[in-house]
């Protein structure tokens, strides 16, 4: 029997967010076995400024597609293990600049390799034009959902 486009809509967001799921358990069981201690949201933050230091929160949120709350809690977490600091912004009074520490660097040495066998095993086994196609349609339904 032949199934509905909406049915195979539904069927593929529910793959999508298995991905995200699968994503999130081979880094934390990473993480585990190397004995650092983070989450994998917190990792989110600390990848997000190990590609661009010195943001407000904000930015941060933005980057890492989470609400302020949860990067107020997230950074919270991370300046207690030494890993990241809050500076006041001089242009702002009102912002807090997020900064990575010396140990916050230095982490990405330990990390770095996992992330990019994260992507290489998620990625094995896949054509490349396979993999633009299927970008070119999650952009497609991002765009859709954003017009709603």
């Amino acid at each position: 029997m032949s199934k509905t486009k909406l049915e195979i809509t539904v069927a593929f967001n529910r793959e999508l967010l298995m991905v995200n799921n699968a994503y999130r358990q081979f880094i934390q069981r990473k993480l585990k076995e190397q004995s650092v201690d983070l989450t994998y949201e917190m990792l989110q933050v600390v990848g997000c400024l190990w590609d661009k230091d010195g943001i407000n929160q904000q930015e941060i949120a933005n980057i890492t597609v989470k609400d302020k709350a949860s990067i107020t809690y997230l950074i919270d977490n991370l300046t207690k293990r030494g890993l990241v600091n809050r500076l006041n912004d001089a242009n702002d009074r009102r912002n807090k600049l997020i900064l990575l520490t010396e140990k916050g660097r230095l982490l990405k040495v330990d990390i770095q390799p996992v992330i990019d066998e994260m992507h290489e095993v998620s990625g094995r086994n896949i054509d490349v034009v396979k993999l633009k196609e299927f970008m070119a349609v999650m952009k497609e339904i991002e765009i859709n959902l954003n017009k709603s």
